[in-house]
């Protein structure tokens, strides 16, 4: 496969990464590079990061991944990396696709506010108001709780209660109307955060309610088509049809893997890890995120969606060798993490052997996407080093 490189310092760069040894990388991958002049104070920075992401696929034996950087409104840097399935012979490239996982809940987040930018309804709605349905074992809560409950963690139930039910396929309106009733409640909403899977996806209901479409065909209709995510949907039956998709992989000993079968499990709860993508797609996402699509998405309704509403300090510790416990914060379907001055939106998503990283600095204009086809080490560095190397050698 040709590369397409417009700068000879990035043909040097990629040449270097190919030739490099490693037992799951194909001679061919696919390298864009696409926007045509990017200013000359990114290229060291870029440069860096290749080099850094290069010799990590080899050092931890990652068998595949995709990449994608933007800066200001331009991809600046895009590029897959080995083969869709260990012992292929087929590249992955930039319209290869994934399952993004926990990714989708960025946009469940996104998709939530332009529906109150449409004014489709409130974020201080009932949720009870659109899915009387939703009803909590303590009903004064459950009176109080609103739409930005749902998407913030922050219901008051338990943490990842009854995601076990997702995993054995139970529809969300099955639980919800079955079990929810039966949960204690942990904590205040608003107050208590415990990251959920179907809490978030009562989201769906809601839409569903509203408009009389499903969340997949919202999605697409004022996501996926209008910003140009060509690849991108939200069902089982679209990656299963996608001839150029890559396959997860599970480790059978340390360096080796195997290439598993794509799983049904999330579909039936897409807001919460349900979205398929490629990394062009998740370039064009990150356009939107960065403020660069007004036409869809308002400035202040990002401003809203990436607001942190709690502190996530009593949960596991997110880079827990980068940044201090507290801080992390939860928003809308994303999270707000504080590198000094600097404020990052981050997520992090696992499904079925994929695993994947987002995030953003909207001040600096500057975002990353990393998809893998397999949990590999690396997915915990390749964000703070992004960020290492952006502070100490961006333009002043």
């Amino acid at each position: 496969m040709k590369f397409v490189v417009t700068l000879f310092l990035f043909a040097f760069v990629f040449s270097t990464c190919f030739n490099a040894p490693g037992p799951h990388l194909p001679a061919e991958a696919s390298a864009k590079v696409l926007a045509p002049n990017p200013p000359s104070p990114l290229e060291p920075f870029l440069k860096a990061y290749a080099r850094y992401f290069n010799d990590s696929i080899h050092l931890t034996n990652t068998p595949g991944a995709a990449i994608v950087i933007v800066k200001d409104s331009q991809i600046v840097f895009m590029r897959g990396y080995g083969p869709r399935f260990v012992g292929g012979r087929d590249s992955i490239d930039e319209n290869t696709v994934f399952r993004i996982g926990s990714l989708s809940k960025g946009f469940a987040g996104v998709l939530t506010g332009m529906m109150v930018q449409e004014k489709v309804f409130n974020w201080e709605d009932p949720v009870q108001q659109h899915y009387p349905d939703f009803v909590l074992r303590d009903r004064k809560q459950t009176a109080r709780v609103r739409l930005w409950h749902l998407l913030s963690h922050t219901t008051g139930l338990p943490y990842h209660a009854f995601t076990n039910l997702v995993e054995r396929d139970f529809s969300v309106p099955r639980i919800v109307k079955e079990y929810f009733p039966q949960a204690p409640v942990s904590g205040k909403e608003g107050e208590f955060y415990a990251y959920q899977n179907v809490a978030l996806c009562v989201i769906e209901e809601v839409m569903l309610r509203k408009t009389g479409k499903t969340y997949p065909e919202l999605l697409t209709e004022k996501i996926f088509l209008p910003a140009g995510m060509q690849h991108a949907s939200c069902d089982f039956g679209h990656i299963q049809g996608e001839v150029n998709k890559t396959f997860p992989h599970l480790a059978t000993g340390w360096g080796s893997w195997r290439a598993d079968s794509i799983s049904p499990i999330y579909y039936n709860a897409a807001a919460a890890g349900g979205v398929n993508a490629s990394i062009a797609d998740m370039g064009q996402w990150l356009k939107l995120l960065l403020g660069h699509r007004p036409d869809l998405v308002a400035d202040s309704t990002l401003d809203q969606v990436f607001r942190p509403v709690v502190k996530t300090d009593k949960e596991r510790r997110i880079f827990s060798h980068w940044l201090r416990r507290d801080a992390a914060s939860y928003a809308l379907g994303w999270r707000v993490l504080e590198d000094g001055d600097d404020v990052i939106l981050y997520h992090g998503g696992y499904v079925n052997g994929y695993k994947s990283e987002i995030a953003l600095n909207r001040r600096d204009g500057i975002g990353i996407c990393v998809l893998f086809n397999a949990h590999t080490p690396m997915s915990s560095t390749c964000v703070p080093a992004f960020f290492e190397k952006w502070k100490a050698l961006k333009p002043k």
